[in-house]
């Protein structure tokens, strides 16, 4: 597997997991054994990054997570997210954001505990919390590093001043945020300033939540608990008009003899470097398809094609729900 870097030297491998779908989000949480199984099989594979949050479930997957990676714990990195109120002791979401330091380095207490690790590899603030200057959020982290108990800062959904902001008190090793032929928001200003910075980056959503695939359409039903049934770019009209993005996708991936998925993820990594995205699975053979993308070398013309034809598709429906929109002021 080939490796990249993360901000001032983190190495991880160029594709990481993405372990959220494995108990919430996407339907109903999937076996637990078998996702233990499947996070094994993933290191095996040559995958040494792993992306978790106190929010899914909440918990639930950071115990999952823990539980998986501890017998190879020195071998693999670990990340993780702060941000929302969030009850330690009975998981209960009281609503809205929670950065206030005290409650960062609380959490993170049984962040350790759950995933039974002496640390974190990165901490990342999951939203950006308006109450809470993010100087005293960066100072929180800063401390924790200090201790020993976390190794990395990260940031997820941060505007660009924001980061400049944090970075000045704590460098930011990677931001995490969505990025992919299907959300192209991040090209504007994050990048460029995350180039500037020497900060990585980390796309969630890399195949759009499973669109870029070409394994839904607009007849495509979801689980009455899957997120993607609260997404506007996810209602019928939507996923039909939007398919055209997809079609270019998948012109490319026949003259590569690749899959769509493979070309999607080839194309997130050919744009820098610093880039490692983290597409979710539960299924190894998904994993695998998705590794492919590691190896396989768009060429300069096959980034123009790409570029040329989705350029010329305007994708119709909003990314996230307003709800969440208006909560996290994206």
């Amino acid at each position: 597997m080939k490796t990249r870097i993360l901000g001032n030297g983190l190495e991880v491998s160029a594709l990481g997991l993405g372990c959220m779908s494995m108990t919430s989000v996407y339907g109903p949480a999937a076996d637990k054994d078998a996702m233990i199984a499947m996070i094994r099989s993933t290191h095996d594979e040559g995958v040494t990054f792993f992306d978790t949050a106190e929010a899914y479930g909440p918990f639930a997957n950071e115990e999952l997570v823990g539980e998986a990676l501890a017998p190879i714990r020195d071998h693999v990195v670990i990340a993780t997210k702060f941000g929302f109120d969030i009850d330690q002791a009975t998981g209960e979401r009281r609503g809205g954001t929670n950065s206030r330091p005290e409650h960062i380095k609380a959490v993170t207490e049984a962040m350790l505990k759950r995933l039974r690790t002496d640390r974190i590899d990165i901490l990342y603030q999951h939203r950006v919390d308006p109450a809470v200057p993010i100087e005293d959020v960066a100072g929180a982290v800063k401390e924790l590093i200090a201790e020993g108990k976390v190794k990395h800062f990260g940031m997820s959904e941060a505007g660009v001043n924001t980061i400049r902001r944090a970075h000045a008190v704590q460098p930011v090793t990677a931001v995490q945020s969505e990025y992919s032929l299907f959300y192209r928001g991040p090209e504007a200003e994050l990048l460029p300033t995350l180039g500037e910075l020497g900060i990585g980056f980390v796309p969630f959503s890399p195949l759009g939540a499973g669109f870029l695939t070409g394994q839904i359409d607009e007849n495509t039903k979801f689980d009455d608990s899957d997120f993607r049934n609260f997404v506007p770019r996810f209602s019928p009209e939507a996923r039909k008009a939007n398919m055209a993005l997809v079609e270019v996708i998948r012109g490319v991936a026949a003259r590569k003899e690749a899959t769509p998925a493979q070309v999607a993820l080839a194309w997130l990594l050919a744009q820098h470097p610093w880039i490692v995205p983290i597409p979710g699975t539960t299924k190894l053979h998904r994993l695998q398809e998705n590794l492919g993308s590691v190896e396989l070398e768009l060429t300069s013309q096959d980034l123009a094609e790409i570029d040329a034809g989705t350029s010329a598709v305007i994708v119709q429906g909003e990314r996230l729900p307003e709800a969440v929109l208006k909560m996290t002021g994206l």
